[in-house]
């Protein structure tokens, strides 16, 4: 069973597969959310997924993770420089460096679909959701936002209510990221309680839990389309065929 597109949720969110901080090839010299692995993407014709973390000075970065050091061997924080320092720090290694999300756009030219995951510690600070709108509006080409985060998700239903927006989530909640969050909130975000504020027009969830009530009933009843992470797998993409719309894959070509 696919779900139907609602009004905002167009056929191109979920045409193609999704590489995982595009198509990144470490041992080829193409790292995670880096310029080379999406154009890597565009060429094998996938759609890609990204993540953006702010800067000091409040620049919407392409960059995973909080710290800084697993990719560039730096130890601060990535909240704790500024862009134009951000950009000349080598990624794994190579010659890429670490992209903002307006470089990111303009390296893609709109040649294929760009799912931006908004990072989030949960605090109610909405400058890095406005600037990544601000910098998403400036430039063409499909572009859809989600996060982890309902905050986010309702901000953007209130100042970007033109673009597609969805609701990252999981059922397991195994990270340590959740272990600080009382079980109220823990249960709002797996049972997706938050629906009435956030209004998403699309679920991205894991796709080891899959299948589970929220993303069955979101499609059979509300027609949200889910894409499911991160797909590494036979079984996984078994699962994700079954039970979701597209898959957000790593490792493989589909």
């Amino acid at each position: 069973m696919a779900a139907s597109p609602g009004p905002n949720a167009p056929d191109w969110l979920t045409a193609r597969p999704i590489a995982h901080r595009g198509l990144h090839d470490r041992a080829a010299g193409i790292p995670e959310n880096t310029v080379a692995a999406a154009l890597a993407a565009v060429a094998g014709g996938y759609a890609i997924e990204c993540d953006v973390q702010p800067s000091l000075d409040g620049e919407a970065m392409v960059f995973h993770d909080a710290a800084l050091g697993r990719l560039t061997g730096a130890s601060e924080p990535i909240a704790a420089r500024r862009a134009a320092d951000l950009e000349t720090l080598s990624v794994a290694g190579t010659s890429e460096r670490i992209p903002t999300l307006a470089r990111f756009l303009a390296a893609i030219g709109g040649a294929t679909p760009l799912i931006v995951e908004i990072k989030s510690h949960h605090t109610g600070d909405l400058a890095l959701t406005r600037r990544v709108v601000e910098v998403v509006r400036a430039q063409d080409g499909p572009v859809a936002l989600k996060s982890f985060d309902p905050g986010i998700v309702a901000a953007l239903r209130e100042i970007a209510p033109g673009l597609p927006r969805g609701i990252v989530a999981e059922t397991t909640q195994d990270d340590p990221a959740y272990a600080t969050m009382p079980p109220a909130t823990r249960r709002a975000l797996s049972d997706l309680l938050h629906l009435g504020e956030t209004r998403p027009d699309f679920l991205s969830w894991r796709v080891d839990d899959l299948p589970c009530a929220a993303t069955h009933l979101c499609r059979l009843l509300g027609g949200l389309p889910v894409m499911t992470w991160t797909v590494r797998n036979a079984d996984q993409r078994r699962r994700a065929g079954r039970h979701a719309d597209q898959m957000v894959f790593e490792g493989f070509r589909p």
